[in-house]
């Protein structure tokens, strides 16, 4: 295909295009004349990971190109390719000692995901910044006078798990790696705010079945003041003459008389 036609199908502009393969983040097409070149599926698919990982997860294009250097390096191990698609450290960088501190807090202690992870029978990297995410949310828990562990967390962690399995399942269909890694950033970031409002309906929903009230209507605001429906017709005049009982003292107090043009009366 045609840059023009690579970029109807993925929605990216042709500038766009041509600036990631200045960059690098594209391979290039194959020359078919001195300024025109083809492309194939393939292309299709890395430039749809590339807006996935760019667009959606918020990735610089220096971070994305890093991203699909080591997806393509590691291909065949889809759990390396999800973990790096969707954030996870691999750990380079890190020494040791940082390592052995992620699973204790700093008295020395267990960590309180790492009782949590322990408990569910999750093997889980090192690295992940969701561990940190635990801890410090169950400690903001106890600063505001909720005395609760990594237990309380426990029905919660179930729910999670059938979710990923739900996760998995929707990638297990997919053969590609590149088109495997574009679906684990969507189902990752795209898809987690409406795993909130599903949480917060079904929170809604179980009120009412507990408490078995409606919930309250919801205020609308008020319409504005139809000043047609004050008005009064004047039988005398016919239909024409419409009479403001605001505005005209035969029929209330008030009149406005620069509002009619007419001249103010001195006293």
């Amino acid at each position: 295909m045609r840059i023009s036609e690579l970029s109807r199908r993925s929605g990216v502009s042709n500038a766009t295009i041509k600036y990631y393969l200045r960059e690098g983040l594209l391979s290039p097409g194959r020359a078919t004349a001195a300024t025109q070149a083809e492309y194939d599926d393939t292309h299709l698919r890395r430039l749809r990971l590339i807006r996935a990982l760019i667009g959606v997860r918020g990735l610089s294009v220096a971070a994305a190109k890093q991203v699909l250097d080591t997806v393509s390096e590691h291909q065949t191990d889809t759990h390396h390719v999800l973990g790096l698609v969707i954030g996870i450290p691999t750990g380079n960088g890190t020494s040791e000692a940082s390592r052995e501190d992620d699973g204790a807090d700093r008295g020395g202690r267990r960590s309180e995901a790492e009782a949590l992870l322990a408990a569910m029978d999750w093997s889980v990297s090192p690295y992940n910044p969701a561990r940190h995410v635990i801890d410090e949310t169950l400690e903001a828990l106890r600063s505001l006078g909720l005395d609760h562990d990594w237990r309380f967390l426990l029905p919660y962690a179930e729910l999670a798990g059938q979710a990923a399995r739900l996760d998995l399942d929707e990638l297990d269909s997919l053969k590609d790696p590149l088109e495997m890694a574009e679906r684990a950033v969507l189902l990752t970031f795209v898809l987690e705010p409406a795993l909130m409002a599903l949480r917060r309906l079904a929170q809604e929903a179980e009120s009412m079945v507990r408490h078995g009230e409606a919930a309250p209507p919801v205020p609308h605001p008020s319409p504005a003041p139809d000043r047609d429906r004050d008005r009064v017709l004047d039988p005398s005049v016919g239909p024409a003459r419409v009479l403001d009982p605001v505005l005209d003292p035969s029929v209330g107090p008030g009149r406005d008389r620069r509002k009619f043009g007419e001249p103010e009366r001195r006293a």
